[in-house]
């Protein structure tokens, strides 16, 4: 977090220039300084010495080489219990964007896979059990809600975490009338805190954000698996490209779809740092203590492997391709019981009734030994006087997707909807939320 330390410190400084604790020439001889050791940093020429004991003692000492002493007063009122929290709201944030970038890609990917394999039929599942004929688009279309609500609560986490502590001291607060607003606006924090004592000991926003990457990482397992089932030769609905599968050490004919199960493994993981995190919080006392420093490897870790699997999911799908006829294939007769129970239902009988019914009917093809859809109108006569020579019709998978044409149905005109309020959502997004993170 060297440029987060540096960025707080360079705002800092001029806090105390405002509070007449340094003159002009001081501040920016301290600005040019530490401009220099930032410098230093990203070109990887900073020397680490073995007394430096944390990046906060490490910039200021490299300062103090730099300038001499006039560095030291830049810690005038300012501890390290505030400065760190503030380094790791401001190193989260950037953090947080990069993540909202990747999420709303991964949307618009699978928004235009939907609209392209809009046509495509297969077997949606309940129980891992095939249930009713749906489009792919639809059960494609079913993550990307997941991920608008990942991308809105990763907002309203964005907007917590963007409250600033600088100005706490170690407990007590800052004694030499530092512009805390001021502050604020310098490194873009749209509000100060209230309570020093609260601002320092303060890793909520940490844990909310291990708690969301944990959730977010569950949803990407979810879909994870899903697709690594419709690749197996069972289902053969999906193949992914080789970038994302790899072959087998000993089988020459395999393809495992690793990505996938490592992201579905990554998600465990996730989950194990956000515990972690909580039961290292639920035994501190109030304000600052050493224990709240594990936040950064947790912090650290999980944005480097959730920002790793956005990348690979986003591109899995992007790349994956779709046997159109695998998924047709898979549709089986018995699947449309449920619109037999509906033909009932438009032709005067209660849904209780017409669902029993259609399981008589069931029973019946099942004792036959016959499809659902090869019993005769006078064997399905048995069972009720209901059904008509238009029972027939109700036999067409696409037919039956096409009945669901209210909001969140599977039919061509639901999904169209679903498609373009997506669309809408994604292009308002920026200017929604921009006053939001800021103000």
């Amino acid at each position: 977090m060297y440029a987060e330390d540096i960025q707080g410190s360079i705002a800092y400084a001029k806090a105390i220039r405002k509070a007449d604790l340094l003159s002009e020439e001081e501040l920016l001889c301290m600005v040019e300084g530490l401009e220099k050791v930032k410098a230093e940093w990203d070109k990887n020429q900073f020397a680490i010495h073995a007394e430096d004991e944390d990046i906060h003692s490490a910039n200021e000492r490299r300062l103090s080489e730099l300038i001499g002493n006039v560095a030291k007063k830049l810690h005038t009122g300012r501890s390290r219990n505030d400065q760190t929290v503030t380094d790791t709201k401001l190193w989260l944030r950037k953090s947080i964007d990069e993540l909202l970038t990747k999420l709303t890609k991964l949307i618009e990917v699978i928004v235009n896979r939907s609209e392209k394999d809009l046509d495509i039929l297969m077997p949606g599942y309940t129980h891992m059990q095939r249930a009713q004929p749906v489009k792919w688009s639809h059960w494609l279309l079913s993550y990307a809600w997941y991920a608008r609500a990942d991308v809105e609560r990763l907002y309203e986490i964005r907007r917590r975490v963007n409250v600033l502590p600088l100005g706490s001291g170690a407990i007590a607060g800052n004694p030499f009338q530092i512009d805390r607003r001021s502050l604020a606006d310098e490194l873009d924090f749209y509000e100060i805190t209230e309570n020093s004592m609260h601002a320092v000991g303060d890793r909520d926003f940490v844990a909310e954000f291990l708690f969301w990457s944990a959730l977010t990482a569950i949803h990407l397992s979810r879909l994870s698996e899903d697709l690594i089932i419709y690749s197996s030769e069972e289902f053969g609905f999906v193949k992914f490209a080789d970038e994302f599968s790899t072959g087998s050490s000993l089988m020459p004919q395999k393809r495992n779809p690793d990505c996938m199960e490592l992201i579905r493994g990554k998600s465990g993981t996730l989950l194990g740092k956000c515990m972690g995190f909580m039961t290292t919080l639920k035994g501190i006392s109030s304000t600052y203590n050493k224990d709240l420093q594990e936040d950064k490897e947790a912090l650290f870790s999980t944005y480097d492997i959730l920002n790793s699997v956005l990348v690979v999911i986003t591109n899995a799908l992007y790349t994956v391709e779709v046997n159109n006829q695998k998924c047709e294939d898979a549709l089986a007769p018995n699947m449309l019981a449920t619109d037999m129970a509906y033909y009932l239902v438009r032709k005067g009988i209660s849904f209780r009734e017409a669902h029993y019914l259609a399981g008589k009917v069931v029973v019946l093809s099942e004792s036959l030994g016959v499809s659902l859809c090869d019993l005769t109108l006078a064997q399905l006569q048995i069972v009720s006087s209901t059904f008509q020579e238009d029972v027939m019709q109700i036999w067409n998978f696409a037919n039956s997707v096409e009945q669901y044409k209210i909001i969140g149905g599977t039919s061509t005109t639901a999904l169209e909807k679903q498609i373009n309020n997506l669309r809408t959502w994604l292009q308002q997004l920026t200017s929604t939320y921009h006053g939001f993170n800021n103000h």
